[in-house]
Order: structure tokens, then sequence, then C-alpha cells
């Protein structure tokens, strides 16, 4: 796809009222924004292909947002930043701007909506946006340099790019985090936060698989490929979803969603606290198991009512539990229980940013406002999106935030 841009002055050079670099979720929100309001707007971007991300995402039909979204499901070192754009412009603001460009969706577990047809109804809807705002693009186009000039009254940001020089009064830094490489993620925006002197919470890879020790793995790896239904938690919420056993470790949605708390806690704390997993949520193992305590049937089998076959059977193979239930003691039977509402595992890492979802950690928001997302110590600068100490939740609330903050940045810049 081509991006048309207006022409540039005999000089090679233009003046915006907004600069925005990154045209993604949170870039062309923001751009929209700022443009449908009045201002002059360039959007420009490195990649070749408009918002890859957004149209890998959710299997191709693009989990847009969420129906419970709430300061609750966001992981930031400022734990309240994420309020005020998020309550003024949440997930009903955004269904409603789906309604109106008649995009079809549908709504599944735990509240996640996606698109019946295509991710990419979404990137024409963002595209469409942009264009009621007037917006024009430079795309691609690789930003070589940014020079500040903070006593300039209109061009206070100047940037050499490969399509020309270009200046504005705002710039808004919307290139997202390290996660997935190989759709073009680049360090980008930490370096513009590095250039201007604000701090950053050091990038780890989120929303990741979990990869396990020599030994462990060696024990659960012939169980590659078996899915079943958890309680993960990690010094956080408790996530009741899938989880999956791999040739690496574990993965599936509960894996997921705890493997950024599992990160986050080496910002909060000095020791590394192991993943729990209920391996019977809802069911007291402990009254389930004294119940049986009689019978001859031998622990895995019994253990394969509510497990998978083999998963049960390696699990007590794992700990030594192979004998008929008639011959535990009933204390041995509780601290089997206790193991399995509470099986601890001890991750060796993750997967890294090629299987990550998004990032955690960036810079640092206690040196932004949660208004306008602009750098208190720098007027007129602003960053938006993942490239922020903001991390969601999976099920939709990382594109939520894209959209809250791309629109409290563009009604402000």
């Amino acid at each position: 796809m081509t991006y048309a841009f207006a022409p540039a002055a005999p000089e090679g050079s233009a003046h915006f009222d907004v600069i925005v670099v990154g045209a993604g979720a949170a870039g062309m929100m923001c751009a929209a924004t700022a443009g449908q309001r009045g201002r002059r707007v360039l959007l420009i971007d490195h990649a070749t292909r408009l918002a890859e991300k957004i149209r890998i995402s959710g299997g191709g039909r693009c989990n847009f947002t969420n129906l419970r979204v709430g300061p609750e499901h966001y992981l930031s070192r400022n734990r309240h930043f994420v309020r005020s754009a998020l309550s003024r412009y949440g997930s009903g603001e955004f269904i409603a701007l789906v309604r109106r460009h008649g995009i079809a969706y549908h709504e599944r577990e735990w509240g996640q909506l996606f698109c019946d047809d295509s991710a990419q109804q979404i990137i024409d809807m963002l595209r469409a946006q942009c264009e009621d705002g007037g917006v024009q693009w430079a795309m691609p186009a690789t930003v070589h340099e940014i020079v500040h000039h903070p006593a300039a009254a209109d061009a206070r940001f100047v940037l050499d790019t490969e399509r020309g020089r270009f200046s504005a009064h705002s710039l808004v830094i919307a290139t997202g985090g390290l996660a997935i490489p190989k759709i073009g993620a680049t360090p980008f925006g930490y370096r513009v936060a590095e250039q201007f002197g604000l701090p950053i919470v050091p990038p780890r890879p989120a929303l990741v698989p979990l990869t396990l020790g020599a030994e462990t793995l060696a024990r659960l790896a012939p169980l590659a490929g078996i899915s079943l239904v958890v309680e993960a938690h990690c010094r956080g919420p408790a996530f009741r979803e899938a989880a999956l056993v791999t040739h690496r470790g574990l993965s599936g949605p509960a894996i997921l969603q705890v493997s950024s708390y599992w990160q986050a806690q080496a910002y909060e704390a000095d020791d590394w606290a192991p993943v729990s997993l209920n391996l019977l949520p809802g069911c007291d193992a402990e009254a389930w198991l004294l119940a049986h305590a009689k019978g001859r049937t031998l622990l895995p089998n019994l253990l394969a009512e509510k497990l998978p076959r083999r998963f049960a059977q390696a699990w007590c193979e794992l700990h030594g539990w192979t004998r008929p239930l008639n011959e535990f003691r009933h204390a041995e039977l509780r601290a089997i229980a206790a193991s399995l509402a509470d099986w601890q595992l001890s991750p060796s890492g993750t997967q890294g940013y090629a299987k990550a979802e998004v990032t955690l950690g960036g810079v640092d928001t206690h040196a932004l406002s949660s208004k306008t997302m602009e750098a208190r110590a720098v007027p007129g600068l602003h960053f938006i999106g993942e490239v922020m100490d903001v991390t969601g939740h999976l099920g939709g609330y990382n594109f939520q935030w894209a959209w809250s903050s791309g629109v409290a940045c563009g009604l402000a810049a």
C-alpha cells in the first residue's frame, strides 16, 4: 500500500502543529483526534506495511477492546496513571466508533471483543479517521535525528528523515515497545526518552510463554501439547484460563497473563517468586481426596477424572504418588491436595520478545502527565501506547490503552 504525502516545500522542509512518530494503534488514534480538532498533523512510520501488529492480532480478527476495562487490568510502577485516560475514553467510546463504521463484532469469554471478519477493518477505520482529520503521511520514512528548540515559538521539534526535514510545535512518540521484532519493533521510543532525559523502567517481554529449568523440563517435556484449565498467580491476581505444556516450558492464556507479574516482581522484590498453579480450580481437592480415601483406585486414575490422563500420570510420577488411595495416610492426602491447589514452579526465563505480545516497562509515567501524556520537563513532547510503562492484561486491554492514551494526547497536543 502506498501512502500519499503532500509535496514538501522547495527547501525540502514542512511545518506541522503535531508530528506523530509511529502509525500503529495509538499513533493513528492520536493523529486522527488531533486532526479532527483542526490541528495540522503529520504521521511518520518506518514500516512499509501499515499497523502490522493490529493486522496479526487476535488470530487476524483483532481483540480490539474488552467490556470490563478498568485500572485493575494494568501494570505500571505508577499504579494510578491510567485512571484519567480510561475514564475519559473507555471501551464504550471505542465500541461506538466501531459501530459507526459498520464493523460487526462478537464477544468471547471474559468480555473480549473481536471483529467478525478481519482485523483489517480496524486498520481501515483508523485510516479513515485520519483522513477525516486531514492527517498527512510520511511512510515509510526513517527518523534520523530529532533536534529540540525549546525557545522556538512553533518549531520546537525538528525531525530529519529520509523524506525531508519536518518541524512541529508538538511531538508525539507512539513507536511501541520491543515485542515481535520481526514486524518492526525497535527501541526508538526509549532512545528519544533518553535523549530528553526521561527515566525508563527497564523493558522486559510480557504476555509471554515461560521456560523451565532442565530438570523440571525433562519430566514434563513428554507432555508437550497437553492443555488444562488452571488458576495461576504470581504475586498478583489469579487467572483461571488454559495452560499449555510446551517443549520449552509453559504457555497458554493463564501463563501469558501471569508472566507479566512474574517479570514485574524484578522491580519490586529481591527474589523471584515461583508461579503457582491450582490444577483443580473450583474443586475442594482435600474433601474430594478424603472422600475416596478408602478406595483402591490408583491416585493417577482418580486424578484423570478431572485432569488429562497423561498429565495426571506424569504429575503423580513426578511426586512419587502412584499408589492406591487406601495406601495413603490422611495427612499424605492433605499434602497431595495442597500441592494440587498450589503447585509451584520456578521459571528459568521467558521465550523473549519474539514470542511476547507486549513489552513490560518503558517510559516512566511518573515523568508524564496522566491527562495529556506530555513530558513534565519537556513541553510539547508526548508518549503514548506501549512505549510507556503501562502493560495491560491479555484480552483487549492493551489496545484499549492505545485508544485511550491516543485520544488523551490528541485532545491536548
